[in-house]
């Protein structure tokens, strides 16, 4: 289960991203989360998934 605090779901992706898995569709894959429903949370404090870096930035 992922929070739902969007800073603190950045971390957590973020670190998942980092040390899991090669994509953000991967780990969403793996979760069975949204990955428009990541993407919209982490927008609203202005962050965007990076493909190159497979981060939120």
């Amino acid at each position: 289960m992922l929070p739902n605090d969007p800073a603190i779901l950045l971390s957590v992706i973020n670190t998942k991203l980092r040390d899991f898995y090669a994509s953000l569709s991967d780990l969403c894959d793996d979760m069975d989360v949204s990955e428009s429903e990541i993407k919209q949370k982490l927008a609203m404090i202005g962050y965007e998934y990076d493909k190159e870096q497979n981060r939120f930035r």
